[in-house]
C-alpha cells in the first residue's frame, strides 16, 4: 500500500519538521503553497527547503501550484467572507477543474511514500487535508498520514 502524508511547517523547528519526515519515511515532498517564497516562511522558503530536502535529507522536493488554492479564495477565508464549507467546496471544485488526478501518476509512479506540504500547523482547517482526500476518490489503495 502506498502511503501520502501531509505536513505544515509552522509552529515546528527545522529539527521537528526534519525528524517527522524521516521518521515517516517520506520520499518526496509536494509543496502546494501558492506563494512559497516568503520570509513568513523562515526555512520553509523554496530555495532553503530545496536545498535542507534533497541534500540532507534525500528527499525529492517538487512545487505543484495547480495543488494550492487561488489567491482569491486563499482571501475570502482569511478576510472571513466565506466559511470554511464554501472554502471547502471553492477548492475542491478548483481541483475538478483542473482535473489535477491526470496529473498525479508521475509522482505517485516515482514515490512509494509522498508528502503534501503547506504552511498550517495542522490540517484540519487547510486545503492539504482536502487534497488528499480528492487524491484518494482516484488512488483507492493509499493510506493517509497527517504529521504534526
Amino acid at each position: 500500500m502506498e502511503r501520502m502524508s501531509t505536513i505544515g511547517f509552522s509552529k515546528k523547528s527545522l529539527r521537528a519538521f526534519s525528524e517527522l519526515l524521516i521518521n515517516s519515511g517520506v520520499t518526496c515532498l509536494i509543496d502546494t503553497r501558492l506563494n512559497n517564497t516568503s520570509q513568513l516562511s523562515g526555512f520553509a522558503k523554496k530555495d532553503d527547503l530545496k536545498y535542507i530536502l534533497e541534500e540532507f535529507l534525500n528527499i525529492e522536493y517538487i512545487h505543484r501550484v495547480d495543488l494550492a488554492p487561488t489567491q482569491d479564495i486563499l482571501s475570502d477565508f482569511k478576510s472571513k467572507l466565506i466559511t470554511w464549507d464554501e472554502y471547502t467546496q471553492r477548492y475542491l471544485s478548483l481541483l475538478k477543474t483542473r482535473k489535477i488526478e491526470k496529473n498525479l501518476d508521475d509522482i505517485f509512479n516515482n514515490h512509494q511514500n509522498v508528502c503534501f506540504l503547506c504552511s498550517e500547523h495542522k490540517p484540519h482547517h487547510c486545503h492539504r487535508s482536502l487534497l488528499v482526500n480528492y487524491i484518494k476518490e482516484y488512488k483507492k489503495n493509499v493510506e493517509i498520514i497527517h504529521l504534526y
